[in-house]
């Protein structure tokens, strides 16, 4: 017979969440989270009637079975969400708009661009795709100098404000369409729409965004907010957290937070590593907009800094006040109110302010020694009750393809079985 075990999970976000649903079903768990709604990077709010994502757009998709079943379970498809179609766009130099993703849609470039795609397409063919070293020499040898030149490079520049060849190529795996010159060359000749791939539909709430995902996954969760967590102290027997005892310990908060919390269990090479972790931030900026049919806009423009317009007024009605449509546009790190006014004047679909959030982070940055950092920290903690759970915990960048997968922590969370996460919503 299984022992009951007292679990604390440390953040209420959407992982927190999912987990904390999973364990309760056999186990006592506690959710601190410091904030007064859960919820973490997917919180919405209302701005003059309209639906703010706070970071990002968040929609919810997964090609797997098993994972859609949980999810359903819990949610009313029928009665509380609308399913999408995505609708992308690239919007070059503010004037042409080409369909995501443009290696799929060369056929609607100018002339000469095609002609110097092709020229790129017919090398890869005969050379391969070479050994990229790092993320640039991926876009480059996979797309091709051309393609790399107008929209791969410039909009990347953005994302990750640095030179993209010193990101290493770990965090890609399953994140990024690895198409071949064949499979590029048979979209354009089909002229494929964007309907036809992978997640090209989503499911989206009726009413409230993925705010009303946060709270419907929090219902009956032992939900301690304003519960910002200042030490985790090991004992004989497990955990002493916020004044209680705990059998085992989901931290699903920021690894740098990590040694504040439990210094005494980290070794100083650990504190280092985890000090030197570098992530990027995001100024989501909420404004009424045109009115278009585009799911997300992306902006390789070196003319502003914005890289890309999520359209949250298209996923569902209930979004935007009576006579008004709105969007988010993101910027990668701070960005003052005085920049954000003056990149909006160049900005298509005249975006007009009504209010912005920053969040300090949002995109992991890793180094050739994330992961290897991260995994040694997982083999030292886990027999001591300690686990790593989410996005900034494990320092990775999951997306709507990875994230859908079951985190399976059989043998590592003592008593505990098989633990299956919902994705970590992620805009793209």
């Amino acid at each position: 017979m299984e022992i009951k075990q007292r679990i604390a999970v440390i953040g209420g976000g959407v992982s927190g969440l999912s987990v904390a649903r999973i364990l309760g079903a056999q186990h006592d768990v506690t959710v601190f989270e410091a904030d007064a709604r859960p919820g973490g990077m997917i919180k919405c709010d209302l701005v003059e009637g309209n639906l703010f994502h706070r970071t990002g757009g968040h929609v919810f998709n997964t090609k797997r079975t098993d994972v859609a079943r949980w999810f359903w379970a819990r949610f009313n498809r029928e009665a509380e969400f609308t399913k999408a179609l995505r609708q992308s766009v690239i919007s070059l130099d503010g004037s042409l708009e080409v369909p995501y993703p443009i290696e799929n849609n060369v056929y609607r470039l100018p002339a000469e661009v095609q002609q110097s795609c092709i020229a790129d397409f017919l090398r890869m063919a005969r050379e391969g795709y070479g050994a990229p070293e790092n993320f640039a020499d991926f876009l480059r040898l996979r797309f091709g100098d051309t393609l790399y030149r107008l929209y791969f490079k410039p909009y990347n520049d953005k994302v990750w404000r640095r030179d993209l060849r010193q990101i290493p190529l770990s965090w890609l795996d399953g994140k990024l369409p690895m198409p071949t010159v064949s499979e590029i060359l048979a979209a354009n000749f089909s002229r494929a729409e964007e309907r036809q791939f992978v997640h090209s539909s989503f499911f989206y709430p009726l009413s409230g965004g993925s705010q009303f995902i946060a709270e419907r996954l929090a219902e009956g969760l032992d939900m301690r907010y304003n519960a910002r967590v200042e030490r985790l102290e090991r004992t004989e027997t497990g955990w002493h957290v916020e004044g209680q005892h705990f059998d085992a310990v989901i931290f699903c908060g920021n690894l740098k937070q990590l040694p504040a919390l439990a210094s005494d269990i980290l070794a100083d090479a650990e504190v280092q590593g985890i000090s030197a972790l570098e992530a990027h931030g995001t100024t989501a900026v909420f404004c009424e907009i045109e009115r278009n049919n585009h799911s997300w806009i992306y902006l390789p423009d070196a003319r502003h800094e914005s890289h890309r317009i999520i359209c949250t007024g298209n996923f569902s009605p209930a979004n935007n006040a009576p006579e008004r449509f709105t969007a988010t546009i993101e910027f990668t790190d701070a960005v003052s109110r005085e920049e954000i006014a003056e990149n909006l004047q160049r900005i298509p679909y005249r975006p007009r302010y009504l209010a912005h959030h920053y969040e300090p982070f949002t995109y992991p940055v890793q180094a050739p020694g994330t992961r290897q950092l991260v995994a040694d920290l997982k083999r030292r903690l886990e027999p001591q009750g300690l686990y790593l759970l989410g996005r900034f915990a494990e320092w990775e960048y999951y997306n709507m393809d990875v994230a859908s997968e079951f985190l399976e922590m059989a043998a590592r969370l003592v008593h505990i079985k098989s633990v299956m996460l919902l994705p970590r919503y992620e805009e793209e």
